[in-house]
């Protein structure tokens, strides 16, 4: 492939650990530790204590696999090497047809926090929405350089924003508020840790990335460790406060914006807004970029249509692919701009695909990381883990039947309209699966 068509290696060690933690660290900290605290009472803290150790092997599965097979192609590259072709692009696909819903989902809701800490009403958060989306895709048609660097900046300021959240509500923290440590029984407390598992997945979204990075092997495995810990330690701290504080007791949807707010005075609401804004921009980023960079890799094997695997001659970015989430895009913010949709009925839609995404990446490394003893460990872990959350999808999971019907279509009309060489591209593919084993 010439270089021309090809992707640049643009993402060093800092660019990865921000674009971890970008994809990871969403809205979900906004909501979650008061939602979870709500649910099982200071309790919630053994479950943000138990998913903070279970978020390194969750971390390293994807990481080893990136780090041994850095491809666009991400999750669906490795499940292609471990299961076959099929397998591989209806992962691939399981994946691309995820961010089209969960991009303008996370912009809605930090344009959300943005608008309700100004004042601003409904058209106000629409359109700061839409701002956020075009953001995403603007940085990822420059290149992943830029997106990387804006990426580090966002990060950096949103981890000086909950630090500064956990300090100062440190001194408002009464032991008090520890007792009784499991109020609403230990049931609850196995229901809000099935609630954090969906805020520790977002690995597999960098792995479309390693194709890009400098030095694969210390930014996938290296990388991801130090974002591992990072992220944990902010979420539990996190949630430590809005615990010991008790300030989930005012509203478990707002208890991070309140801790922010409070020492802040009037300039607080613009804080925290400003906060929301930040993290769901750095999950855009990073998901707009892994969801383009799996679109050009399956279009470039002729698993998507052709002209998603057209580059941009300035800048070596698949400018086809970003043409296909803005088309995406627009069509999700006219149906809930219109009123059509909910933004609860929108969140429902992604869960399962972005789930069975992640079972498919770990089940990939449990057979292709078999020369590395801990590897499938981890992976083993990881598939268990993410597994039995999976049953807790509900109706999601007729999501994922709607794009397998398109898969099914898109490959009969190829094979119709181009017999010989749909059946030559599996053949190259074992080819390629016997060379890696």
């Amino acid at each position: 492939m010439n270089e021309s068509n090809s992707l640049q290696n643009h993402i060093g060690m800092p660019q990865a650990i921000a674009l971890y933690i970008g994809a990871v660290l969403g809205s979900g900290v906004l909501i979650v530790p008061g939602l979870a605290a709500e649910m099982a009472g200071p309790a919630s803290l053994l479950a943000w204590g138990f998913m903070t150790l279970l978020i390194l092997p969750m971390a390293l599965s994807m990481g080893l696999l990136s780090a041994k097979f850095p491809n666009a192609g991400g999750v669906s590259h490795f499940v292609t090497l471990a299961f076959g072709e099929r397998a591989g692009t209806l992962v691939g696909w399981f994946f691309l047809m995820s961010v089209p819903i969960g991009a303008p989902v996370a912009a809605l809701t930090g344009a959300g926090y943005m608008s309700a800490a100004m004042g601003w009403g409904e058209p106000a958060r629409i359109v700061l929405a839409a701002a956020m989306v075009i953001a995403g895709l603007a940085m990822n048609w420059v290149g992943m350089q830029l997106a990387g660097k804006v990426q580090i900046a966002v990060v950096l300021a949103i981890v000086v924003v909950l630090v500064f959240a956990f300090a100062a509500a440190l001194p408002r923290m009464d032991s008090t508020a520890f007792t009784p440590f499991v109020p609403h029984g230990w049931m609850n407390v196995g229901k809000a840790t099935a609630i954090l598992f969906w805020c520790f997945i977002g690995w597999e979204a960098v792995s479309h990335l390693s194709e890009e990075f400098k030095d694969p092997q210390r930014a996938a495995v290296k990388g991801v460790t130090i974002a591992a810990i990072i992220v944990g330690v902010l979420y539990f701290l996190t949630a430590l406060a809005v615990v010991g504080t008790q300030s989930y007791l005012r509203g478990s949807s707002s208890s991070l914006v309140w801790m922010i707010s409070r020492p802040l005075g009037q300039w607080g609401g613009m804080v925290a807004g400003l906060t929301g804004l930040f993290i769901c921009t750095a999950t855009i980023i990073a998901y707009v970029g892994a969801a383009s960079r799996v679109a050009y890799a399956m279009a470039r094997q002729g698993h998507a249509p052709q002209w998603m695997s057209r580059m941009s001659g300035r800048f070596h970015t698949p400018i086809g692919a970003l043409g296909f989430l803005l088309l995406c895009f627009t069509t999700v913010m006219t149906l809930y701009g219109s009123g059509l949709v909910s933004l609860t009925t929108l969140i429902t839609f992604p869960n399962a695909t972005f789930i069975l995404t992640y079972i498919g990446g770990c089940a990939a490394g449990i057979r292709l990381l078999k020369g590395s003893r801990s590897g499938v460990i981890i992976s083993w872990i990881s598939f268990a883990a993410t597994a039995a959350v999976f049953p807790f999808t509900g109706m999601a999971i007729a999501y994922p039947c709607i794009v397998i019907a398109f898969y099914l279509g898109f490959t009969f009309y190829k094979k119709r309209k181009n017999p010989l060489k749909l059946q030559a591209v599996p053949a190259n593919r074992s080819d390629q699966r016997t060379e890696v084993s």
